[in-house]
């Protein structure tokens, strides 16, 4: 079972239609044990950095992400829930993140936009089971206003202005900007690769 972590705020419907219409067997659950017990966990984000970290830690929801991690099960972040993964972030102010990756998640300093809002190219860097299918310059879906430097950690770069991380991963751990359940075909099969990412 894969249990999509529930921290209060964000919008669920269009990843439950999602994961539904894959017949994946998930629980939305905001239960830090449910999650801890789970197989996989996905933690997406609408939202602002801090406000979303708050909504974790009091609901003990912070610890449950990390203990999910530490014990190598297979982890999805998306959106903010990909930015939670840093250090930490300066949106309105600088806070705390959950440190999986080294780096500050920073406003953009030279889109023609922002937010960043539409369609954007991936740009592969290396191979990985997540990007199985995944073809150079596919697009996908963003809607931010905040982004993490390419790193050591990315998988998939795009660019609006500036050079970002669109999709990292590090072990069990992979994370995508945008979001793959409004990203149409490349979206499906990023979410596709996850849940075969699951069963292993």
């Amino acid at each position: 079972m894969i249990a999509v972590v529930d921290f209060g705020g964000g919008n669920l419907g269009s990843l439950v239609g999602a994961l539904e219409r894959r017949g994946a067997a998930f629980a939305v659950t905001g239960d830090p044990d449910e999650v801890v017990r789970a197989e996989a966990a996905i933690l997406p984000g609408d939202g602002a950095f801090g406000a979303t970290m708050q909504a974790l830690a009091e609901r003990g929801l912070d610890e449950a992400v990390r203990e999910t991690i530490a014990r190598g099960r297979p982890f999805l972040g998306i959106c903010v829930g990909m930015q939670l993964l840093y250090e930490r972030s300066l949106e309105h102010g600088e806070h705390r993140g959950l440190g999986v990756f080294a780096g500050t998640v920073a406003r953009f300093e030279h889109a023609p936009r922002v937010p960043h809002m539409g369609w954007n190219q991936l740009e592969p860097l290396r191979s990985h089971p997540f990007l199985r299918g995944i073809v150079a310059q596919a697009y996908a879906y963003f809607l931010h206003s905040y982004r993490a430097a390419v790193g050591a950690e990315t998988l998939a770069a795009t660019t609006h202005g500036e050079r970002f991380a669109a999709i990292v991963a590090r072990d069990n751990v992979v994370a995508t900007q945008f979001h793959p359940e409004k990203s149409q075909t490349t979206g499906a099969r990023l979410l596709d690769n996850f849940l075969a990412l699951a069963r292993s």
